[in-house]
């Protein structure tokens, strides 16, 4: 079995086909809380590779800190071409579901030439309504979403709709690939190109068989399952429990391990997408009184991530590992290196958010005892404090940690104010996972 290959549902690397029944018995009763944390803790120390800097830990933390506006709203913003507040939700659904089902496995060994993988299309939404509006050529996750809006806007294909992209007959083989086509100088096509189609069909057919044909219907069932009343987290949990291809967990030393990155992330992505504008009304996904509680989720274990941990000096990679990066070798799907480099990453996130947590807590504790008139600023004008404390979640860390990795990588941006070690490269595998 290939490190991504999900037939038969076997959705674990190394998982013995003779023990996967019992072992998915003995997990059906999910715990309450986010497994992806114990499991990473414990996959942490059980790979000894790659260590965390609790050092780095708080000096990148207080760096962090001092950025809190990109911690406390999810202000990032999704390229999608429908507003959430618009009569087609259940259009812009979809587009985030196909999206998040397909967001994995960017990277390439022409990284920054023209012969990577791209797809041309215009610049930003203002260019389409232009005569002759500019067009660029997007790559890595960005190459995605251009193709899809090129799908839906140039060309009129209906490629976000499940009962669309389920069938072989309206939806055959060589259209999914002409929608991904890439420009004409790339020497390479979309990446895991036949794994992408065997999901499409998987998670279209899930939905047209079980959901009435769209992403809303399932969280229609979601609202109906948990009374309205379900948080982010119950969100993943079904998402994993439901489609086969969100199912990113590795047996690793004994036991199971979760890193559930896709479906995080789309959640995350819908938590950020529909946010309401403003802290009174309800989240129309999280209607509950308690709201989405994001911050039970953890960060999205990638590639790109642990690379800017290092760089912050928050992960420290042993030189053997060092040595296996920087000659671009692969890594297979639930080997040491990788889970090392995954586990670490979430558990070092969570220590960073449980720092800031810490930090601002102090802060608003001397504010409120007008001790430290430098720690004013931890309490916002009319905001409440816990309120604030609460959106600090790892889910934005995230966020701005990976936006920040690639402005540093593209030479937009340097770390400015503490010690950072140099940029290591990404590591390498190939998977549906991430």
């Amino acid at each position: 079995m290939s490190a991504f290959d999900f037939s038969e549902h076997h959705f674990v690397s190394g998982l013995d086909s003779e023990k996967s029944a019992a072992r998915i018995e003995s997990e059906s009763q999910m715990p309450p809380h986010n497994p992806v944390v114990e499991s990473s803790e414990f996959a942490y120390k059980a790979s000894d590779l790659v260590q965390i800097d609790e050092t780095g830990i708080k000096v990148a933390a207080n760096y962090v800190r001092l950025l809190r506006p990109h911690l406390i709203n999810p202000s990032r913003v999704l390229n999608n071409p429908y507003d959430p507040t618009h009569p087609l939700t259940r259009t812009s659904l979809d587009w985030i579901f196909l999206i998040s089902s397909l967001n994995f496995c960017f990277w390439s060994p022409f990284e920054g030439k023209s012969e990577r993988y791209g797809v041309e299309w215009y610049a930003s939404w203002a260019e389409t309504e232009k005569a002759g509006g500019r067009r660029q050529v997007f790559t890595g996750y960005w190459s995605l979403v251009a193709s899809l809006d090129r799908a839906l806007w140039d060309e009129d294909v209906p490629f976000v709709n499940p009962e669309f992209y389920s069938s072989e007959t309206m939806c055959p083989d060589s259209l999914i690939e002409h929608v991904f086509r890439p420009t004409k100088q790339s020497t390479e096509s979309m990446p895991l190109i036949h794994e992408r189609k065997r999901i499409m069909r998987e998670n279209g057919s899930i939905l047209c068989n079980s959901f009435g044909g769209s992403f809303k219907g399932f969280i229609d069932e979601f609202h109906r399952r948990y009374h309205g009343q379900g948080s982010a987290l119950d969100l993943v949990k079904m998402v994993t429990e439901t489609f086969p291809s969100f199912r990113d967990q590795v047996w690793y030393q004994g036991r199971t391990v979760y890193f559930w990155k896709r479906a995080q992330i789309l959640v995350a992505e819908l938590w950020a997408a529909f946010y309401p504008e403003s802290p009174s009304i309800p989240h129309p996904l999280f209607p509950s009184s308690l709201g989405p509680r994001i911050e039970e989720l953890t960060m999205f274990a990638d590639y790109r991530v642990p690379q800017i941990l290092h760089h912050l000096r928050i992960l420290d990679y042993p030189p053997s590992l060092m040595q296996t990066l920087q000659s671009g070798t692969d890594l297979m799907y639930g080997c040491r290196e990788e889970v090392s480099l995954r586990a670490a990453s979430i558990v070092a996130v969570e220590w960073v958010r449980e720092e800031i947590v810490r930090s601002l807590e102090e802060g608003l504790e001397d504010a409120d005892g007008g001790s430290k008139d430098g720690d004013q600023e931890a309490r916002q004008p009319g905001q409440d404090g816990k309120q604030e404390l609460v959106g600090v979640s790892s889910v934005l860390i995230d966020f701005y940690l990976w936006d920040l990795a690639k402005r540093i990588e593209s030479g937009e941006e340097i770390v400015d104010g503490i010690e950072t070690a140099e940029l290591a490269p990404i590591h390498h595998t190939r998977s549906i996972w991430y």
